[in-house]
């Protein structure tokens, strides 16, 4: 009896694990694509086919060339997965005609990867297939050349930085990239276990948010799922299984209720297409993650959704469906009236079902499902009229989103605060609340945005002259949160001293934020002037130069030109609010200085003064601990922008008449270089002395701490207890008792280093440390 119990629980075991495998095996090929076709001429088939349902024209020539074409330039390449290079252009232009895209980008599509990885070049493009291919092209291949990194903030923010300015000049560009995203997510099954991760996290961060900023929620939805897969593979599978235990249950339900509304609709004189889905798999682990529910306590897992021809009948089948179910109070929302920023419109209410389960029901015009879908490419689909001509465009509206980026871009010239209040947008993007101007405009901000913000939206003039607010005709404090459907009167004074630093800690939208830095940047520029002037002058000093000598107008020009700055006092000015570091400045003016002097020297007169200057320098291999590629016995210094020091990655750089500097690969003067000057790069490394402590190295840091008695002391204490000597100390305080110290010290290396960096930041007080880096 006892074994026969055993035997029927084993085969229940069994049957759970069979179920659980070809529920992952069926997630798999849910989220595969449809178009994973073995062979590319089939690919091609479906493509026409697909251009062929919505384009007005029957001539297809241009995208049968561009297949030739490609076919031929990617002929002898092969995919991760064996298969032929061409399958994943095919892919991506599939995707772009699933969004119905015109035809210039689908040849796009089909040659976005020819420039980059075969013999084509743009001339060719631009020949074959007119100069807006080429551009498509080109634009798409920049982007493909940017990289990503988590610990490279400054590399992914100057590559954001190039997306978006790619996005201004053609949106189709960030269209094809996100196409290109999408087919190589749906094939990262070949690549490496860490480069999945890399991509996934890649996706999850930069090109879903993008996604469903720009509203094409057909590719947002798919990105999220394909990257919850890689990144939390037991919680995407235990998703799959969990949903797939309850499908005929939910069918039947939704079925019901879709049988119902219909019928309604229909005894309602209303024409309506009537359908039920279930929430994608990364919309219900958010939901549980955000509310703290297990799936079983999730009870809107599906949606009916209702599309009718016209805004008026939106409302009607609105109230035909509250007369149906009873629906819950608090959770209906109006974004026909107050669409989102991406262009979403569309009406919400959840509702009762008969037997007391909660479903959401969303309410929308064919076109409104359109733009839903497809996003700001609704706007780009190929229209033509009867004599042939494109009609011009007249959506320039909807790129409000980018055109603040962009501004962001000519305000910011400091990387991490880009990429710090680029992530924060997206975040914030999800959620939304709705209010109006005293005109009965709507305005869309932030969940906990306050009165502060609103003014921002309306103005920032609005915004630096506000004294107070009031919401529906009360007066309110500035923290305020907005509620949906508030009206809101900003209150300005011509007397106002302006904003305080401590709105920063109240504002929750991005543009707040930003307008009220750049307030307090151009407010105090004459104080940051006379500092930044004050820290050049006392660099120069410290390191041995006389100032004078290298601020000629001549020098200054060239880096004016370099930083992109019109005037000398604002390179000051930047200094000054610590946009740019003294130290970089002065070594381009030297550096400057030095092409003046020298620029009669060919490249072997450098390696010639070098060479004369050896008693002065390092020699490589000896005291310096440096080896450089391919050369003896040279001449080597350290720079004195970045101080590498032993375990940083290093390159060298061939001077006129100096030997070579060796320089940190981080460094911004490394980074910043011209083209023409990298020619004079040269590889190096260390070769670490044969005792740890035999040598030291000058290091420098700057620590950004709240100002208070006793900081200096306590930081000082830190060097005191490791034997570290303090070459020079710099402490400056800002009105509002924030401490910025500069310290330069010696050090054997960079384990020292970021141990010694790991103890400060412990500090009381201290808010950050960071290794100055040119």
């Amino acid at each position: 009896m006892a074994e026969t119990k055993n035997t029927e629980k084993q085969n229940i075991e069994i049957q759970k694990e069979e179920e659980k495998r070809e529920s992952v095996r069926k997630a798999d090929a849910a989220v595969k694509s449809m178009h994973d076709f073995t062979s590319p001429e089939v690919l091609y088939q479906e493509l026409i086919k697909s251009v062929k349902k919505y384009h007005p024209s029957t001539d297809i020539s241009m995208i049968e060339k561009a297949y030739k074409v490609a076919s031929e330039a990617h002929k002898d390449q092969k995919r991760k997965s064996g298969e032929p290079y061409i399958i994943h252009p095919l892919c991506v232009a599939i995707i772009l005609a699933d969004l119905e895209l015109d035809k210039e980008t689908i040849v796009a599509g089909l040659l976005h990867d020819a420039v980059e990885d075969t013999w084509m070049t743009y001339e060719e493009v631009e020949k074959e297939f007119g100069s807006e291919v080429a551009l498509l092209v080109d634009g798409v291949t920049k982007l493909g050349q940017l990289s990503y990194s988590k610990d490279k903030v400054e590399v992914q923010a100057e590559n954001l930085r190039k997306m978006f300015l790619a996005m201004a000049k053609d949106i189709r560009v960030i269209l094809i990239k996100l196409a290109d995203r999408l087919h190589n997510m749906r094939t990262l099954q070949y690549m490496r276990p860490e480069k999945q991760q890399e991509k996934a996290r890649e996706t999850m961060d930069i090109y879903a948010p993008i996604a469903m900023r720009l509203g094409i929620s057909k590719i947002k939805v798919e990105l999220d799922d394909l990257s919850l897969k890689y990144l939390k593979p037991d919680v995407y599978y235990d998703l799959v299984e969990k949903v797939a235990l309850r499908k005929s249950a939910r069918e039947e339900f939704v079925n019901s209720i879709v049988k119902q509304v219909k019928q309604h609709m229909e005894d309602a004189n209303i024409r309506a297409q009537v359908d039920g889905r279930v929430k994608h798999f990364f919309s219900i682990y958010k939901k549980m993650v955000n509310q703290d529910k297990t799936i079983d306590q999730i009870y809107d897992l599906f949606a009916v959704r209702i599309i009718v021809d016209t805004v008026k009948d939106c409302y009607a089948a609105l109230g035909v469906i509250h007369e149906m179910y009873k629906p819950i109070p608090g959770r209906f929302k109006d974004y026909i009236a107050m669409p989102k920023a991406n262009m979403y419109q569309s009406l919400h209410t959840t509702l009762i079902g008969p037997n007391g389960q909660p479903f959401e029901i969303q309410i929308r015009t064919f076109e409104m499902h359109k733009t839903a879908e497809y996003g700001i490419a609704a706007h780009w689909k190929y229209k033509e009229t009867s004599d042939g001509k494109k009609p011009g465009k007249s959506e320039e509206e909807k790129l409000n989103w980018l055109r603040q980026i962009l501004e962001w871009q000519r305000d910011m010239s400091d990387n991490r605060e880009f990429m710090s209040l680029l992530k924060n947008d997206l975040d914030l993007f999800a959620d939304s609340v709705y209010c109006f101007t005293p005109q009965g405009d709507v305005k869309t901000l932030p969940n906990g945005s306050t009165p502060i913000d609103f003014a921002y939206s309306v103005h920032s003039a609005v915004g630096n002259k506000m004294v107070g607010a009031r919401v529906n005709g009360k007066l309110v404090p500035i923290e305020y949160k907005i509620k949906n459907g508030d009206r809101i009167e900003i209150i300005t004074s011509q007397n106002s001293q302006g904003p305080s630093r401590d709105w920063l800690k109240i504002v929750k939208s991005t543009q707040a934020k930003n307008k009220i830095n750049q307030w307090f940047k151009k407010e105090l520029k004459e104080d940051n002037i006379l500092k930044g002037k004050d820290m050049l002058n006392q660099y120069a000093k410290t390191k041995g130069f006389k100032p004078g000598i290298y601020t000629k107008p001549q020098y200054m020009e060239s880096v004016m030109h370099k930083y992109g700055f019109r005037d000398w006092d604002s390179v000051l000015a930047a200094i000054g609010h610590g946009g740019l570091k003294e130290g970089q400045v002065f070594n381009k003016l030297v550096e400057a200085y030095e092409r003046e002097h020298k620029k009669n020297l060919t490249d072997e007169q450098v390696l010639e003064a070098a060479s004369e200057s050896q008693e002065k320098l390092h020699i490589a291999k000896s005291k310096s601990g440096i080896v450089v590629k391919g050369i003896h016995d040279v001449a080597v210094r350290f720079s004195k922008c970045c101080s590498p020091i032993p375990g940083d990655e290093i390159v060298g750089f061939v001077t006129r008449g100096r030997g070579i500097t060796i320089h940190r690969t981080d460094c911004v003067n490394v980074l910043n270089m011209p083209e023409i000057d990298r020619k004079r790069l040269i590889e190096a490394e260390w070769q670490m002395p044969d005792r740890a402590d035999s040598e030291k190295y000058e290091a420098e840091i700057q620590v950004y701490a709240n100002n208070r008695t006793g900081l200096l002391v306590d930081i000082s204490k830190i060097f005191t207890e490791r034997k570290i000597d303090l070459r020079s100390i710099n402490s400056r305080t800002n009105k509002q008792e924030r401490a910025t110290i500069s310290m330069s010290f010696n050090v054997c290396s960079k384990q020292e280093l970021n141990s010694l960096i790991e103890k400060i930041r412990q500090v009381e007080s201290v808010l950050d440390v960071e290794r100055t880096t040119g």
